[in-house]
């Protein structure tokens, strides 16, 4: 019975393990999963590949939304008054009562007159009060500048024609042309500049090439929306998209820093964690965005924060499935060359020892 005892007693206290067996408990205590990255193992766990599917149908769309916007306009993008050139009147206080004038109603009434032409109505305050409108529209040719004159003369009583004339001024196409030109090449110059930026950061190509098509991505899917919606883009729209390409390589940068830099853990609970604080900070700007989307009644303001709110969550499509699947892909098969360099030069060690 003594001896039976000290068998199970043996048994149970002093199995040694196997010595493989041993490392790979402690390796699997050195590298914990995490809560979070249990939680989201499933689909974007196993199907990461397929799921990079998306961003590019997205991307391709796009570019189909894109072109047929091309061949119906003849432009990839609908100038507004500011890029296309027209005419604007401004009407201050002392000309006629402007009080009573509602930008909106305004505008639909010109549209009644003068079909087939765009008008922007702006109220200026100062300390809440008003103190002038402005009133643009794309209109250039003069006979139909004088029917815009007159319906302005009809629309507002009190109005003279000597205060419209005074107060004319015309925009030719030429000028938006050349600036829309110059901020193309703005646009182009920051991504070469942004890819060389990334490459010194990270010395390989493919995080260099990935942050990029993210940016890319960003821009052309967030263009295509706007077309999509009829959207009339100004000056002010093109300082958002400049303004997205910031955003959109914030958390691209962030990404690519945890999964390259950073070696604890492996390669998709480094991702977890950077999606963890990448969408805090989307949403956080989201936030703000929507606020100013709700209570701004400036249109610069508004189609700035449109713009901003459709590029936000068109880069949370390619930051964390795009550009996180290829560094994932990228990564994993790097640590596993590095893996089989290090088995092979433990071997040839040995032989030799």
């Amino acid at each position: 019975m003594a001896t039976n005892h000290n068998k199970r007693l043996k048994q149970r206290f002093g199995k040694k393990e196997h010595p493989q067996h041993n490392t790979h408990h402690v390796v699997e205590h050195a590298q914990p999963e995490t809560k979070v990255t249990k939680q989201h193992k499933g689909i974007y766990y196993k199907y990461y590949k397929q799921l990079m599917i998306i961003p590019f149908i997205v991307l391709l769309l796009a570019f189909v939304v894109i072109g047929l916007q091309i061949a119906q306009t003849g432009d990839f993008v609908n100038k507004g008054i500011s890029l296309a050139g027209g005419t604007s009147i401004t009407l201050t206080t002392n000309m006629a009562d402007l009080s009573t004038i509602v930008p909106q109603d305004l505008e639909a009434s010109l549209h009644s007159q003068l079909p087939g032409h765009d008008f922007v109505v702006r109220t200026h305050k100062q300390l809440s009060e008003l103190t002038s409108i402005e009133i643009e529209t794309d209109i250039t040719d003069e006979a139909e500048l004088n029917t815009f004159k007159q319906a302005l003369l009809t629309t507002i009583p009190g109005l003279q024609a000597s205060d419209l004339d005074e107060n004319v001024k015309k925009s030719g196409s030429t000028l938006g042309a050349n600036f829309f030109a110059q901020i193309m090449k703005a646009l182009i110059v920051a991504f070469i500049l942004m890819g060389i930026v990334v490459f010194l950061r990270f010395k390989v190509p493919t995080p260099s090439f990935a942050v990029i098509l993210a940016a890319f991505s960003d821009i052309v899917v967030t263009l295509a929306v706007v077309d999509l919606i009829g959207f009339k883009l100004s000056t002010a729209g093109v300082a958002a998209f400049l303004m997205l390409i910031g955003y959109s390589v914030d958390t691209d940068i962030l990404l690519s820093t945890r999964v390259l830099k950073n070696k604890e853990g492996t390669v998709y609970s480094r991702i977890i964690s950077s999606l963890k604080t990448g969408l805090t900070m989307n949403f956080t700007t989201l936030a703000a965005v929507g606020v100013a989307l709700i209570f701004s009644q400036s249109q610069t303001i508004t189609q700035i924060m449109t713009i901003l709110f459709i590029g936000l969550l068109v880069d949370m499509l390619n930051t964390w499935i795009q550009n996180a699947g290829i560094l994932r892909w990228y990564a994993e098969n790097k640590e596993g060359e590095n893996k089989k360099s290090a088995s092979h030069h433990s071997k040839a060690t040995e032989v030799k020892a």
